[in-house]
């Protein structure tokens, strides 16, 4: 991250939290309700504040635990998918190669003569002794 995307997402949030603060402390209509007691006016504000607050510290707990399990279970899942995948196509390949033999010749009569004139290069550069 640029430091220009840091500092504005810092005023951001400065922003943001400066507004409920307003909100909080300046509304009349915020009621908090604790057991049999109610309790409003700037004092209520700051109990509605503290309580959101705790609520959603709670809340982001949660999504990281859950965030965290679903990656790992993905994770496994991936790893049994490509695993499922790789022998699916080793069973395919080996229940048509039969009917592969004849692309099959060509491929390797290409592979023959490509590793022998490999060899013959480095036969060529290779130092006697």
């Amino acid at each position: 991250m640029t430091s220009t995307a840091k500092k504005l997402s810092v005023a951001a949030i400065v922003f943001v939290l400066a507004i409920s603060l307003w909100d909080a402390m300046w509304s009349n209509n915020l009621h908090v309700n604790l057991g049999d007691d109610d309790f409003d006016g700037p004092l209520g504000a700051l109990f509605g504040v503290v309580l959101a607050g705790g609520g959603m510290l709670i809340a982001v707990v949660a999504l990281v635990c859950a965030a965290v399990f679903v990656g790992v279970l993905c994770a496994g899942i991936g790893i049994v998918l490509v695993s499922a995948l790789v022998l699916a196509s080793v069973i395919v390949v080996a229940a048509m190669s039969p009917l592969l033999l004849p692309l099959l010749i060509p491929v390797g009569l290409y592979w023959i003569f490509s590793a022998r004139a490999r060899r013959q290069r480095r036969a060529a550069y290779a130092p006697t002794a």
